[in-house]
């Protein structure tokens, strides 16, 4: 796989007071509702957003300012702080990451009260060769170019921005010398950055066309399209069908057919045992529909860099859940995963390098990660090695669940 993300810190995003979170390949986090998870998948979101509009679009969207920053407290806050760590340039390490920092500052705007300014600065910084490396810092119309060698700076260009402009999405268009190349790796990977939470009703809906995409859909909205892509490759579908079959031992196969005699319209159809005719996709229950979807996303052939899975357990039955997690463990040699669930079945079935217990203190704030992953192998080994999942849910890993969490 090309380069993973190592580490995220957020100041004020949200809940997300102040927290550093260790990536791996497989991260699931957990904790009960309220803690803050979703918002850990929605960072990610937001970034995605400022590629693809830029930093003012994607706070509009979003409400502005004062709705994406941090509510709890006494004072609101006055900047915003998105850090990463990863290793996709070409020559990054772990000891020698990729970096990206977004700070966005707010300040009131004189004889106007209630209204506010906004400013942001931007910091990017590679490993070039041995010895060398780059660092691109963007502050108000301008974005400055440093190599450094050996304790010597070497100073390029510096390129006119607009104020509210990301790097992000302006400055790709560097030339390779002043480190082009570098921030489009970045911008490439944070672009395909996806949220993956299926719509059921969506992902229900027979095909509208025939343009089989090369990637689900946020949402599965185009989950019959990408399953008939899918079973063009022999070997990949009949992995998948292996899979559906281990969870819906009923099922026997997993077809297509016109809709109302339309060639252009296809649905997804379920041959299952005892039963005379097919069952429509649009027929299936809650859980066989998000099993799919679930399904296409880990035999997805052309992964994002990142796949955000909000409560993945939700609608499946505990049984589905040890497949999942073997599925996830394979597909995160291609890609990565960061995974929200309060599912003590699920968390059973993790290790724990990639288990991250949630919580919240009482002004709102989340506690990401509550415990470190020595803290947490240490409890195991002190409970005789009992299930993460048990031990989550009875408290000696935190969590204090309610019934309502579950």
């Amino acid at each position: 796989m090309p380069g993973r993300l190592l580490e995220l810190h957020v100041e004020n995003f949200r809940s997300l007071r102040d927290v550093t979170i260790p990536l791996g390949p497989l991260t699931v986090l957990v904790g009960p509702n309220g803690v803050g998870k979703s918002n850990v998948l929605k960072v990610f979101d937001f970034l995605a957003s400022i590629i693809r509009t830029d930093l003012q679009p994607a706070l509009d969207e979003r409400g502005g300012f004062d709705e994406v920053a941090f509510w709890g407290g006494t004072k609101p806050p006055t900047s915003m702080t998105i850090r990463l760590k990863a290793t996709w340039t070409t020559h990054a390490s772990h000891n020698a990451p990729d970096e990206y920092a977004l700070t966005i500052r707010r300040r009131a705007t004189p004889h106007s009260q209630g209204s506010y300014a906004l400013s942001r600065q931007e910091k990017f910084a590679f490993k070039r060769t041995q010895g060398r490396g780059r660092r691109i810092t963007i502050s108000g119309d301008e974005a400055s170019v440093v190599d450094e060698r050996a304790g010597r700076e070497t100073h390029g260009p510096s390129i006119g921005i607009q104020r509210l402009s990301s790097g992000l999405s302006t400055l790709p268009r560097l030339g390779r010398s002043d480190g082009g190349d570098e921030v489009s790796r970045v911008a490439d990977r944070l672009s395909s950055f996806r949220v993956f939470d299926v719509d059921v009703t969506a992902a229900r809906q027979p095909t509208r066309r025939l343009s089989l995409p090369d990637r689900l859909a946020p949402h599965a909205e185009n989950l019959a399209e990408f399953l008939i892509r899918l079973s063009t490759d022999e070997e990949r579908w009949e992995l998948l069908t292996q899979d559906a079959r281990r969870i819906l031992p009923q099922l026997e196969a997993i077809e297509f057919e016109q809709v109302g005699g339309y060639a252009d319209r296809l649905a997804v159809v379920l041959h299952e045992r005892g039963l005379r005719r097919p069952t429509p996709l649009a027929d299936a229950s809650f859980g066989t529909v998000r099993l799919l979807g679930l399904l296409a996303m880990l035999y997805d052939p052309r992964p994002p860099a990142l796949t955000c899975v909000e409560e993945i357990d939700h609608g499946l039955h505990p049984q589905a859940l040890e497949l999942i997690v073997e599925r996830l463990r394979e597909a995160s040699t291609r890609t990565q995963f960061l995974v929200a669930t309060h599912s003590p079945a699920l968390v059973d079935r993790l290790r724990p390098s990639e288990f991250v217990v949630c919580d919240r203190d009482d002004e709102g704030a989340s506690i990401i990660p509550a415990l470190t992953t020595g803290q947490v192998r240490e409890i195991v080994e002190e409970t005789g090695d009992r299930p993460l999942g048990e031990l989550w849910f009875s408290g000696v890993l935190g969590g204090d669940l309610t019934e309502d969490d579950l």
